[in-house]
């Protein structure tokens, strides 16, 4: 069983910190993204996630970084709104099979799964899988048990 203690960032389990994504409202105008990227890569930071979804006032830009501290730093000092969330982040063997696993037993267990996406692929160019759940500690649990790889967010710091 995970031990879990306190720290500077919440709740940390032994296996690690959730990872953390950034939801940042854009206007809906040509280049906004390309900013943004350019401000955080400007600052080293790389984006490991995105999901866009858009609307036709507003962009919603949902980001995985690899440096999520300093991001948030940034986004702080340059008046950025954002949200911050918590996702589970799954390596999967396979990506047909290993989703299709996934998703069973995450509704065997009774949890949902809000929103989903994948990243870009790993050091070891395995496939990963980004969800938003219900219950993060349950979920991560239940797919602990089932033998499935959890990524944390000192795993995608590069």
């Amino acid at each position: 069983m995970d031990m879990e203690f306190e720290s500077d960032a919440g709740v940390v389990s032994e296996s690690g910190s959730p990872v953390r994504q950034f939801t940042v409202m854009l206007p809906n105008r040509v280049g906004a993204l390309a900013s943004l990227v350019k401000l955080l890569r400007g600052s080293a930071i790389e984006v490991i996630g995105l999901s866009v979804q858009d609307s036709r006032d507003a962009t919603m830009a949902r980001l995985v970084l690899s440096d999520p501290e300093t991001a948030e730093a940034i986004f702080c000092e340059k008046g950025i709104a954002h949200a911050v969330c918590q996702l589970v982040v799954i390596c999967l063997k396979e990506a047909g099979p290993g989703l299709v696993q996934c998703l069973d037993i995450l509704m065997t267990a009774e949890t949902n799964v809000d929103f989903a996406y994948a990243l870009l692929p790993g050091p070891d160019g395995k496939a990963l899988l980004a969800m938003h759940v219900e219950d993060y500690d349950f979920a991560t649990s239940v797919l602990n048990r089932s033998g499935f790889k959890l990524l944390y967010e000192e795993d995608l710091i590069r």
